[in-house]
């Protein structure tokens, strides 16, 4: 009889010199069995076996990626529109925080609507107040005075109620010259948004100068009262902007936008239809109150059109959309270049070098007029602008509920979720995993022969697939809808960023970490460390200079707390200086000549310094000798310092005529 097998127990491992191992765990029983199994198939003839080694890693254990981490608690009115694009993309979602740091966080209002020390945030410190009314137009005349031609899509701005009497002294010029001027005018409060407080005039003095004008100021701006039509309607594009990056500058453009058009046929301005917001201004907000307003589910018709669909009814009336592409790139590019220096001096307040901070990008909404001959004119920028995908319907008298928009969501989920891509913080990771070739980065089409901006329109983005967790190489991301512009096409706009070399400048003398006005000190300093100071104008000139200028500034309504020269007024100082030292040129070839100036001295300045703290360390210490009865101290011989007994070489200003 035989003896019964003994009852299953869990294999147990020899170990040399007597005993046993811990039971094995079924992963590895499974692992050995397989093993075994491909020995026993191995015996005797049959295709060779392969090397001898560990066991191949088992797919079945394989870990899978960890997924994108986003915080969405302060998302707000882009929520659903930011969810639909984490749900394509398979990342993970936090909607009320978390307290391990995420990887990014989505932000509706401002960079400070959360304290963020780590990851990706979705706004740049500053930007709410870089294009404010004010703050925009103060930049763009800027660019206009140093560069009047690339500068000319910005309507002529003024600012109230500081430069109310030279707009009045300007108008007047202007009528003397050319009697058969007749402008219209249109009035936006500084801080305003929605067509709240705009209102238009035909006389200057038709300005409301209120008691409201000194705690809430404004812009006036000459109105654009040829507007290209369609349908016998005005319109406006909104254009969606990716600002991915300051330092370096890169910026992306998306291939569509948003039409949004008035709801009363359009008329040029006269004084019995000046009030008639429904006819001049475009703004969505105001329109869907009209009763003239379509909601449509197609992308071609009703009152919001995709911008696609209006550039197919050019193009099949025979307009060169390419042109028209063109004009905007450039518009776009130019307009970021104005805005980046004052971007960096807030960024540099909030985000010190050498302290921990996020990385920001930022999706800008830029409001676009068309001319009747097709030349774009830049209206506004929007530091948020709306991400709703959804709009207030009437189902019954009085009640309302939301409803999707079909032409919304066909825009925006496709930017805000391609931003995303864009940013990815595991991208670069993916890119190794996968292989250069198979994921080429967007911005390296120019290296692959990328051509002018022509090519916005005939470039396909072939975007391979990312493959995150659960995801099957068959389950294709859509091509990306934003397209590189910046540094694309760097070679044509470099020459524009004078203003962010200045910027530079002013950066450097600020001192005091965190503040973002220059004391009287600081540019004492300036001016004498650029050696501005050496050519005839005395440091007495420099302290009324910055008296002078700060003074002007703080006379219209600044915060006295916040005294001090902002960016803007040094660049004014900087001008006023390029213009006395340098006679008979265009303003930004003074102003041009004046920064190498004073970069070559501040280089030379930190060479000299460089070179001392080199040499201070090879100094010989003084020789201590001790005798019996007392201490004797024997000087050593110092060995002097080049940069004491040499003077820095002069630089011999070959370029301009000297004062």
């Amino acid at each position: 009889m035989e003896t019964p097998p003994p009852a299953a127990s869990s294999p147990r491992r020899r170990v040399p010199g007597g005993g046993a191992s811990k039971p094995e765990s079924p992963r590895r029983r499974l692992a050995l069995r397989r093993r075994r199994k491909g020995e026993g198939a191995g015996e005797g003839p049959g295709p060779a076996q392969p090397p001898p080694g560990p066991p191949p890693r088992l797919g079945l254990f394989r870990r899978a990626p960890r997924p994108v981490t986003v915080d969405s608690s302060k998302a707000r009115t882009s929520l659903e529109a930011l969810k639909r694009s984490l749900r394509e993309l398979r990342w993970k979602e936090f909607p009320f925080g978390r307290r391990l740091p995420c990887d990014i966080y989505w932000h509706a209002v401002s960079f400070h609507d959360n304290a963020i020390y780590s990851g990706l945030v979705n706004k740049f410190p500053g930007m709410t107040e870089m294009v404010r009314k004010i703050t925009l137009s103060r930049a763009m005349r800027t660019m206009q005075e140093l560069f009047p031609e690339e500068y000319n899509f910005y309507p002529r701005s003024w600012i109230l109620p500081e430069e109310f009497a030279i707009f009045l002294a300007e108008v007047h010029m202007i009528k003397d010259t050319n009697p058969s001027w007749r402008p219209t005018f249109i009035v936006k409060p500084d801080g305003g948004c929605q067509g709240d407080g705009i209102y238009l005039i035909k006389d200057p003095g038709d300005v409301r100068m209120t008691g409201n004008l000194q705690t809430r100021p404004a812009v006036v701006q000459e109105y654009m009262s040829k507007p290209f039509l369609i349908d016998k309607l005005k319109f406006d594009i909104r254009l969606y902007v990716l600002l991915k990056s300051l330092d370096p500058l890169e910026v992306y453009v998306a291939k569509d936008g948003l039409c949004r058009f008035c709801t009363e046929p359009y008329q040029e301005p006269h004084l019995r239809n000046l009030h008639q917001v429904f006819m001049h201004l475009t703004n969505y907000s105001l329109n869907i109150h009209s009763g003239n307003f379509v909601h449509s589910d197609s992308a071609n018709t009703g009152s919001k059109r995709t911008f696609c669909s209006i550039l197919d009814r050019l193009s099949s009336n025979g307009v060169n959309v390419r042109k028209v592409w063109s004009d905007i790139i450039s518009l776009v590019i130019k307009t970021v270049i104005a805005m980046v220096p004052e971007l960096k001096v807030y960024y540099q307040s909030d985000i010190p070098t050498g302290k921990p901070g996020p990385s920001c990008f930022q999706i800008l909404g830029f409001d676009i007029l068309l001319m009747r001959n097709l030349k774009p004119i830049l209206l506004e920028v929007n530091a948020n602008p709306s991400m709703k995908i959804e709009h207030e319907k009437e189902v019954s008298p009085g009640v309302f509920e939301y409803v999707p928009s079909p032409v919304d969501e066909e825009v925006k989920v496709a930017v805000i979720r391609d931003t995303l891509r864009l940013v990815d913080p595991h991208k670069k990771k993916k890119q190794d995993d996968m292989g250069r070739a198979e994921l080429a980065s967007p911005g390296e089409e120019e290296e692959r022969g990328g051509g002018g901006e022509d090519d916005f329109l005939d470039e396909e983005l072939i975007e391979k697939p990312e493959l995150d967790s659960g995801q099957s190489p068959e389950e294709k991301v859509p091509a990306l809808c934003l397209k590189q512009v910046f540094p694309k096409y760097a070679k044509q706009f470099d020459y524009l960023r004078l203003v962010e070399r200045i910027a530079a400048l002013f950066i450097r003398f600020l001192g005091v970490k965190g503040t973002t006005k220059l004391g009287p000190t600081a540019f004492r300093t300036f001016i004498r460390n650029s050696k501005i100071s050496n050519s005839g104008f005395s440091m007495a000139a420099a302290d009324i200079l910055y008296i002078d200028i700060t003074r002007r500034g703080s006379s219209f309504g600044m915060d006295q707390r916040d005294s001090g020269m902002g960016l803007q007024a040094f660049v004014e100082a900087v001008c006023f200086l390029a213009q006395r030292r340098y006679k008979s040129l265009s303003l930004h070839e003074q102003v041009e000549l004046l920064v190498d100036f004073c970069e070559y001295n501040l280089a030379a300045l930190d060479e000299k310094r460089q070179t001392c703290s080199r040499l201070l360390p090879e100094r010989r210490t003084t020789l201590v000798t001790c005798h019996h009865d007392k201490l004797q101290l024997s000087p050593a011989v110092h060995a002097t310092p080049p940069c004491h007994g040499t003077s820095a070489h002069k630089l011999v200003d070959y370029r301009g005529p000297q004062p």
